[in-house]
């Protein structure tokens, strides 16, 4: 089949390349079973590279009474922050309680205190408020009674899904990117019957083979490939937008934790990337799941008048804006309507004779949703053999000593985004860093030869961030990207004008600015 070639059958195929089927992808190689993940488009395209980063515990949710979440997302926090450092990160949040506020500090500390007993360690902090002016410089005074401090975790989503998968690559599993199922039919005890067509540009090809078990990981678009009835269940695509501004601007060091003044709902002002990070939003997606998400207008004016009331002197406008992301969260809910804010993010599996479709979950649980699928999926899977549930997801990285012009934090940064392949990732190309940001060329180089780069956006937007941290998406640096990365990614000029055409345009329509009403 094209480059490739596939095996007529597998013990588990893998709908989805996002962090879900990564998951699965990692622990069905890891028990011995004959595994292939395949992904429509690119590698973390939908939720798992626009969500809003964090590795949290769940705080929220152990206020509204989901323990059992809680205490699996603190606990897989604490693994990944312990097996991958560089990769997830510690990062302090505060919550400053204002007068007539809700919660005040006596009733979340409470909650900081339960949060600490789930994860077996203390979070939480004593802050004044002198201290926390110096990390939020600029944050509302008026009324500020006092301030709260827990820890949570930060990742690069995107980062986190590639890990993953090359962890379950080193175990044997195959994945594929731009391979999109067309067909899934099963007939009495027959195995299922998959049939694949190749997405990438100049190669048209169909391959039917079989499985065991399919799972269907694709996330929001879950209810596409359900065979029967569920009643009252289905997906609720929730959209969650954010937008990025200068460090500059909005100088913080922490990640501040607030409720936004029309709707009370928390809302997050957070460093990323060296630029800080606004959001989200939560209302309901009614657009066409196939194509990108964008932020609205409406939404663009809620994350303003979050910033505004909590940094009332900043001025932030739509002059500040570097980029914008929207992701979607797949949410299963029933019948009963409520707010979007109020739905369970709890994960919910159903099997259908060995299609196993899993939907909602968060970002931090991912391992364990993976382990819960194949659990499902085990009277078809005769000669699996799960890990013991604390065996190490990650490998480490080998002890290289860092090269004096990588800097102390992007070298934590490399060692936990490649783990093992560091050593082959610094001699990919120069060491320098490119213009603006934190990643060094040779992370370009290697991603182009060897992270399965189809489009020039799975560079800028998944494999790097630069389409989302530098202006006007990277723009002025697609000419030294070309010349740097020409025998790599070996387009031709008509290639790369397509691509770069491509590529511009998608970043305006889905990671810019919307357009601005149009006055009477």
């Amino acid at each position: 089949m094209s480059s490739f070639e596939l095996n007529p059958h597998y013990d588990v195929l893998i709908i989805g390349g996002g962090i879900t089927g990564a998951g699965v992808a990692r622990e069905a190689a890891a028990a011995g079973l004959a595994t292939l993940l395949v992904e429509q488009k690119d590698f973390a395209w939908g939720t798992s590279s626009r969500s809003s980063k964090m590795v949290h515990g769940g705080l929220r949710y152990l206020a509204a009474g989901h323990l059992s979440l809680t205490r699996d997302s603190v606990r897989e926090r604490q693994r990944m922050l312990d097996q991958a450092p560089g990769l997830v990160d510690r990062m302090r949040y505060v919550m400053p309680h204002y007068r007539g506020s809700f919660p005040g500090p006596w009733l979340f500390g409470k909650v900081l205190w339960l949060y600490d007993r789930f994860g077996g360690e203390r979070y939480r902090h004593r802050i004044n408020i002198i201290e926390m002016l110096q990390w939020l410089p600029g944050l509302k005074t008026e009324g500020l009674k006092a301030a709260s401090g827990f820890s949570d975790a930060v990742t690069d989503d995107a980062r986190l899904v590639l890990r993953v998968l090359d962890e379950a690559r080193s175990l044997g599993a195959e994945t594929h990117n731009y391979l999109r199922v067309t067909r899934v039919e099963k007939s009495e005890d027959a195995p299922w019957s998959v049939t694949l067509e190749d997405q990438r540009p100049e190669q048209p090809a169909e391959q039917t083979l079989s499985a065991s078990v399919v799972v269907n990981a694709t996330g929001a678009w879950a209810d596409r490939l359900w065979r029967e009835s569920h009643g009252k269940e289905h997906i609720r695509p929730l959209r969650g937008s954010h937008i990025v501004v200068p460090f500059r601007r909005l100088p913080v060091s922490v990640s501040l934790t607030l409720s936004h003044p029309r709707d009370k709902r928390p809302v997050f002002i957070f460093p990323w990337l060296g630029r800080t990070v606004i959001g989200t939003t939560d209302l309901d997606h009614t657009d066409n799941l196939d194509h990108e998400p964008r932020i609205s207008t409406e939404e663009l004016t809620y994350l303003f008048q979050a910033v505004e009331n909590a940094f009332p002197a900043a001025a932030i406008d739509r002059s500040d804006v570097i980029s914008t992301w929207a992701g979607i969260r797949p949410v299963v809910t029933w019948k009963t309507r409520r707010a979007p804010s109020d739905e369970s993010r709890e994960h919910v599996i159903w099997d259908e004779g060995g299609l196993v479709s899993v939907a909602g979950g968060k970002l931090t649980t991912f391992r364990r949703i993976a382990r819960d699928v194949l659990v499902i999926g085990a009277p078809r899977l005769t000669h699996m053999m799960l890990q013991d549930d604390d065996t190490p997801m990650f490998r480490a990285a080998p002890p290289l000593r860092r090269p004096p012009e990588i800097r102390h934090l992007t070298w934590r940064r490399l060692r936990g985004q490649y783990g093992p392949r560091l050593g082959q990732v610094l001699e990919a190309g120069p060491l320098q860093e490119i213009p603006g940001s934190q990643y060094l060329w040779a992370e370009l180089h290697w991603a182009a030869r060897n992270e399965s780069v189809v489009h020039l956006d799975d560079l800028l937007l998944r494999r790097s961030r630069l389409g989302l941290i530098l202006p006007e998406g990277a723009r002025a640096l697609l000419p030294e990207i070309r010349q740097r990365l020409a025998l790599e990614l070996d387009w031709s000029d008509d290639d790369w004008q397509g691509e770069i055409h491509r590529y511009l345009g998608l970043w305006h329509a889905a990671y810019h600015l919307p357009t601005e009403p149009e006055t009477p």
